[in-house]
C-alpha cells in the first residue's frame, strides 16, 4: 500500500468514526431552524432585500401595531431608502417550540453609516437597540412568523 493508499485510508475512517460518534452534529433541531428564520432576516437586512424579509411572515402576519405583511414592507422600504448602509447585530438570541408554535425573542442593534466621503463615514450612526418577542407557526413545513412586537431599549 503506497503513502497516499494509506492516506486516503485513514481519511476514510475518521470520516466513518466521526460519523458514528457525532450522528447529531449535522441534525438541526425546530430551536436551530426558528433561530434560522432570525438570522436569515438579519442577513437580508444588511443587504436590503425586502422580499427575502416578507417571505419570512405568514400571509396572515398581523402584530400588535396593527401592521401586516404588506406595512411591513413599506415601512422596511422607508427605512432602507432613508440609511444607505445597515448593519444589524443580534444579542440574546432564545427560541422555543411547542408544537407547531414557536416564539424567538432577541435584541438587535441596528447601526448606519453615510456614504458622504467624509471621515467620519468610519464611524457608525447608532439607530437603537430593540427588543423583539417574535411568534412563528410551522406552515407547510416552514417557520413562518406570524406576529412581532418590538421596543426600544432604554424608552419603556
Amino acid at each position: 500500500m503506497s503513502a497516499i493508499q494509506r492516506f486516503a485510508a485513514i481519511c476514510l475512517v475518521l470520516v466513518a468514526v466521526v460519523a458514528v460518534l457525532f450522528p447529531g452534529c449535522s441534525r438541526q433541531t425546530e430551536e436551530d431552524k426558528v433561530k434560522k428564520v432570525i438570522t436569515d432576516a438579519q442577513a437580508a437586512a444588511e443587504e436590503k432585500e425586502i422580499r427575502k424579509i416578507v417571505n419570512a411572515l405568514a400571509d396572515t402576519y398581523s402584530d400588535p401595531r396593527g401592521f401586516n405583511r404588506e406595512d411591513v414592507r413599506r415601512v422596511l422600504l422607508g427605512y432602507f431608502l432613508g440609511h444607505p448602509k445597515i448593519t444589524v447585530y443580534l444579542t440574546y438570541l432564545r427560541a422555543s417550540v411547542d408544537g407547531a408554535s414557536a416564539r424567538a425573542s432577541f435584541q438587535a442593534v441596528l447601526t448606519s453609516g453615510k456614504k458622504t466621503g467624509s471621515p467620519a463615514d468610519v464611524i457608525p450612526e447608532s439607530l437603537g437597540v430593540y427588543r423583539f418577542d417574535v411568534s412563528l407557526n410551522k406552515i407547510s413545513g416552514d417557520w413562518k412568523v406570524t406576529s412581532a412586537s418590538w421596543e426600544r431599549v432604554g424608552e419603556e
